[in-house]
């Protein structure tokens, strides 16, 4: 069996692209992954993935571990990033055909299942409906009496655990979603934290706290919006509302150790790391209590590499997943694969039609996603439902 082809895909969800590659073989199997890429250049994902194509042609797909070091070596010179991003997305695709071609779904190739469900959090609850409510079909959050409601709609379908984002009283009324760590607009690119942003991080957390009960887990996400003073205040501040985790990100594993030190609140950290190179240096120091891997970016075959790496540390992964219902099954694949996963991340809130896209989209019931036994991820792109939302 040899690569005959790899080609990108986009469509447009809404308020981002969801990125897919599709690697076609000579004997007529198919393999998907996804690659999406939000934040940062869609258009270079594409780019590196074509200059790959002619690299891969009349290679041996079941080869993954060969492709990525050949893949690796040429590209050494700009390690992580982008590029990474795009021997991820050849990498997870060329698991969906090994998979497919053995008649096993991928979690079998990497010494799986080690669970048959797996629980999941509701991840940015309250800030999809934010600042993007007309995009889910849902009503946008207004007051606090809102996130109140959706704590009652939460417990109401099974949920056990969310996470939200830095949800704060806008001027002109309702809610603004601070994202001065990654963009302009509404906060600061110094990533200081004002007073009036530190009291009403307490009233959010507050306000969920009480509206779920003790009994559900909360997490919430600070990304890369303050320096190490400020997410250290917001960790004191927080104890009383026994988080299960507060999660931040750092590129220096010292300033992250520093603030572990500063809070009894779990620290979780990592979705913007790359590789085993990448996360060594932080579990060397004991930096994070939960490593987030990202295994859309990272790809799930050298992902499993990483969470190997955890468990010699003593560290439980929780898999990043923001994207389409085709990485929430990689995600999925790479949880049985494992014995130290603390839980996965999931969207509730998106797109209507994000389930047509996967002709089998994944079964998630009472907080837990349930495990199959079909080839490859156990599922395939619709591309005729991909290519009715056209990316511009």
């Amino acid at each position: 069996m040899k690569i005959t082809s790899v080609k990108t895909l986009f469509c447009n969800a809404g308020w981002r692209p969801w990125i897919f590659v599709k690697i076609t073989t000579d004997s007529g199997l198919v393999g998907y992954s996804e690659v999406t890429e939000s934040f940062g250049s869609p258009s270079a994902i594409a780019g590196a993935i074509l200059d790959f194509e002619p690299l891969l042609i009349g290679l041996d797909p079941g080869a993954y571990e060969h492709i990525f070091s050949l893949l690796y070596r040429i590209t050494r010179q700009s390690p992580g990033s982008v590029i990474q991003k795009a021997i991820a997305g050849v990498e997870n695709a060329l698991l969906d055909i090994k998979g497919k071609a053995l008649g096993v779904p991928v979690y079998e190739l990497l010494g799986g299942p080690t669970r048959e469900k797996i629980r999941v959090y509701w991840s940015h609850f309250g800030s999809t409906r934010v600042r993007s409510a007309k995009h889910v079909g849902q009503v946008e959050l207004r007051d606090y009496s809102d996130i109140t409601s959706m704590c009652k709609e939460l417990k109401s379908k099974g949920y056990t655990a969310l996470k939200t984002n830095l949800l704060l009283p806008a001027e002109k009324g309702g809610f603004e979603v601070l994202m001065q760590g990654f963009r302009g607009g509404y906060g600061a690119s110094d990533q200081l934290l004002s007073s009036a942003n530190l009291a009403g991080i307490e009233k959010l957390m507050g306000t969920i706290r009480e509206g779920v009960g003790q009994e559900i887990d909360i997490c919430l996400d600070l990304n890369f919006h303050f320096k190490t003073e400020g997410n250290s205040r917001i960790a004191r501040a927080l104890e009383p509302f026994r988080l299960m985790w507060l999660e931040l990100d750092s590129y220096h594993p010292d300033a992250l150790a520093e603030v572990k030190r500063s809070t009894s609140i779990p620290i979780c950290s990592g979705e913007n790391l790359y590789t085993s190179r990448d996360y060594r240096p932080f579990f060397d120091r004991q930096s994070m209590h939960i490593a987030a891997v990202d295994v859309v970016w990272n790809g799930v075959a050298q992902a499993k590499k990483i969470a190997d790496l955890a468990e010699i540390h003593e560290i439980n992964v929780a898999p990043h997943n923001h994207y389409s219902h085709l990485a929430t099954l990689m995600s999925a694949h790479y949880c049985a694969s494992l014995s130290n996963v603390q839980i996965l991340e999931l969207d509730v809130d998106d797109v209507p039609w994000r389930e047509s896209l996967l002709t089998k989209p994944p079964t998630i019931k009472d907080g837990f996603l349930h495990l199959d036994r079909k080839p490859g991820w156990g599922a395939d792109l619709n591309e005729e439902v991909l290519a009715e939302h056209p990316w511009p």
